[in-house]
């Protein structure tokens, strides 16, 4: 029951109170009376309580924000409004007894494959949705691109009211608006008074726009620029980027940063008729030509001896990884900055498959084609990219350019989407599916008939040599997302349980079939899903 604190005690300071508390009212009584313990303590501070919060003024009232951008895109129709909100609600995976998934679909993966069709049929976010699509963009770093471009302007505005979502603020213009990119005068005005992201937003649109306009506005301040606001600039040239921009680089290769002189480097060798390509090519073919003490039929290669300063300025890394030598890591980036046509006129005309099938003297080949590689990815170099992706069928250790799946899967982006699928599915009939996840990830959605055919099979063979199930889990997953939702009915036939083999997995048998009627009722959702998003389905 509370008591009224002696004067004394009333009248002690607030400060003295929280003392006696931490150091005990025996030791530091604090003016709360002889022979007093915690409990006219604990009276004391009560009534120093009430006095604080009773003495409180009210606050002057903060500016009210202002309003949202207007969104002229359509409302969703009412099913998929429904479906997102059950998708919100239920972001986590799926798990059953000892960690099994079950036979439900994962809703978690279908999150970001709903926001792709509602933003490829050009929907906007319903308003009392946003908070939850805020929250999963924060908890899942794969789904703001979508999720951010789904919530449209009302969710960058609403993102600024909340410091949880202030990753939204990002690269964007912060919920404001940008000025026409053909109004000259706001557009000045905005690249030299603006935040950073929407200084980065405005040069995006107006390199979209028009590529001169977006260097002449970056030229401008280019001097007082700070260095990691250099680099993002500089990085937005990859859009667009042409000869024009070539000078703007080159005295970029002297700027103070190395990371931006690295970037203007791969820039330029991106282009392929620039300077720096012509340089590369020289010093490359220096170092790589036909070996004239064996004949033409076969590659010599002279690693570079040193790292000279001219060859620095232009993008060359002196200094190798651990475990890297200095004369193979300088050719590598000689090569892989190089452009590719030099190679033909360098090898008596010969196609690039018939360059990459030389033999390379003194053990050089890997570096060499695995450099090949890396200028193909670079100068999206279709015909190169064939050439050492070689065929489907040959084995990655005996293949033309590289054994990396990384470097291969780097190729194949290169190359359209139906072709991609067709060396894919040829890959995987030829050497089944423990070598062919990253592969999967580069080919479109959903997979072409062939691919989706080839992953089914390989996985049903699997099933039915009783293969340990779990070891294809992650391509289960691929399949959920990517097949084609028309293969379903197809399907069904794999959802039974088979009798196991002799030597199978123990319960091998139950948890293919429990992956098979998984995969069914995904693609089936996903059918169901894509229905409620056309328009017709209000």
């Amino acid at each position: 029951m509370f008591r009224t604190p002696t004067t004394a005690g009333a009248t002690a300071p607030w400060e003295e109170l929280v003392t006696s508390a931490l150091l005990g009212t025996d030791r530091r009584p604090s003016g709360t009376g002889p022979g007093t313990g915690p409990v006219a303590l604990l009276d004391v501070a009560a009534l120093h309580t009430v006095r604080r919060r009773a003495g409180l003024l009210p606050a002057a009232a903060a500016a009210r924000p202002g309003t949202a951008s207007a969104d002229p895109r359509p409302p969703l129709p009412p099913a998929a409004r429904h479906r997102l909100a059950q998708l919100l609600a239920d972001r986590s995976a799926p798990t059953g007894a000892g960690g099994r998934r079950g036979a439900a679909p994962d809703l978690t993966e279908l999150i970001p494959q709903w926001l792709a069709t509602a933003n490829l049929r050009g929907y906007r976010a319903p308003a009392a949705l946003l908070p939850g699509l805020l929250d999963a963009a924060r908890a899942r770093t794969d789904l703001r691109p979508q999720a951010l471009a789904f919530a449209g302007p009302r969710g960058l505005w609403l993102a600024g009211l909340n410091p949880e979502w202030k990753f939204a603020l990002r690269g964007s213009s912060g919920g404001s608006p940008l000025p026409e990119v053909t109004a000259p005068e706001a557009v000045r005005r905005l690249w030299e008074e603006g935040l950073f992201a929407e200084r980065v937003a405005l040069l995006g649109a107006v390199r979209a726009h028009d590529p001169a306009d977006a260097l002449a506005l970056l030229t401008s301040t280019w001097s007082t620029e700070r260095a990691e606001d250099r680099l993002m600039f500089l990085d937005s040239l990859r859009a667009g980027l042409s000869a024009a921009d070539e000078p703007f680089l080159e005295q970029a290769l002297t700027d103070r940063s190395r990371n931006v002189r690295a970037t203007a480097a791969e820039l330029l060798s991106a282009l392929p008729e620039s300077a720096l390509a012509g340089r590369m090519a020289a010093r490359a073919s220096s170092c790589v030509g036909p070996d004239l003490t064996a004949g033409a039929d076969s590659v010599a290669v002279e690693a570079p001896h040193e790292c000279d300063a001219a060859m620095q300025r232009d993008g060359v890394v002196a200094v190798p990884p651990s475990g890297r030598g200095e004369r193979s890591w300088w050719l590598g980036q000689l090569v892989e900055a190089a452009p590719l046509f030099t190679w033909p006129g360098r090898f008596g005309g010969r196609t690039p498959q018939e360059i990459v099938a030389l033999p390379v003297a003194d053990g050089w080949a890997e570096e060499l084609h695995a450099a090949w590689c890396r200028a193909a990815v670079r100068q999206r170099d279709r015909e190169w990219a064939r050439a050492l992706l070689g065929a489907p069928s040959l084995p990655p250790s005996n293949s033309p350019g590289t054994a990396s799946l990384a470097e291969r899967s780097k190729l194949l982006a290169t190359l359209p989407g139906a072709e991609r699928a067709a060396w894919v599915a040829g890959f995987i009939a030829a050497h089944g599916l423990s070598e062919a996840f990253q592969l999967l990830g580069v080919c479109p959605v959903p997979w072409a008939e062939p691919l989706g055919r080839s992953v089914v099979d390989a996985l049903d063979i699997a099933r039915d040599a009783g293969s340990y199930p779990w070891s294809f889990s992650g391509v289960m997953g691929l399949a959920e997302r990517c097949l084609n939702p028309a293969e379903a009915n197809r399907l069904e036939v794999l959802t039974t349980t088979p009798d196991e083999p002799e030597g199978a997995s123990p319960g091998a048998a139950g948890y293919w079939s429990e992956a098979f009627r998984r995969l069914v009722s995904t693609l089936r959702l996903r059918a169901t899903m894509d229905a409620e998003l056309l328009p017709e389905a209000g």
